[in-house]
């Protein structure tokens, strides 16, 4: 009777599940930037070449989505699935005026003014998203243009040959830096909100 008692599964608290979150944070957010190379490749096949404004709305939508499920997956239950739609939508428009300003260039320069346009798009649209489960998310919309700059800044160090081929977003050595950018931020807000949660 006693083994039987010592055998039924102890029911997370509330208090547990937002530490648990942040735990998973962790491994969850690094494995996600697989969505960039991989939205990139995408969206590359797909809308080819950012080269005018068409392409980059259709590059912008179809990486976007990609890299917004991936995040999506490791930070729910955080954040909601509309998370998804706003890096999609928060990356055609970002990367479409990031773009047309530059003139679809891609010195050095010109990969990290658009890399800043892009991030302000999708840093503003998902951290809409955030502010409706963590405080202070208008961090969130502070740090994505710097770390999408400093992305394809390193992008196009790493690989400066395949620049020219005007892709939507950095490849993986620029998500790395992206990856540590802003998986601490993330990790600073989501500790604020389970001190929070736990002082009510």
């Amino acid at each position: 009777m006693l083994a039987a008692v010592s055998a039924v599964p102890v029911p997370v608290g509330p208090d547990d599940a937002p530490a648990t979150d942040d735990r998973r944070l962790l491994w969850a957010w690094p494995l996600s930037l697989f969505g960039f190379p991989l939205g990139g490749v995408l969206a590359h096949a797909i809308a080819g070449e950012v080269d005018s404004a068409g392409a980059a709305i259709a590059g912008g939508l179809i990486a976007g989505a990609v890299i917004g499920t991936a995040q999506w997956l490791a930070l729910r239950p955080r954040v909601a699935w509309l998370w998804i739609a706003a890096t999609s939508l928060g990356m055609a428009i970002g990367l479409t005026v990031g773009a047309a300003l530059v003139d679809y260039g891609v010195s050095r320069g010109d990969l990290v003014l658009m890399g800043a346009v892009t991030g302000a798009g999708v840093g503003a649209l998902q951290a809409a998203v955030l502010a409706r489960s963590i405080p202070g998310a208008v961090w969130w919309a502070v740090v994505n243009p710097p770390a999408w700059a400093i992305a394809w800044l390193v992008t196009s160090v790493v690989i400066s040959g395949n620049v020219d081929d005007r892709w939507t977003n950095f490849g993986a050595g620029g998500a790395l830096v992206f990856a540590v950018m802003t998986g601490c931020v993330l990790m600073l807000l989501f500790a604020r909100a389970s001190r929070e949660a736990a002082a009510v």
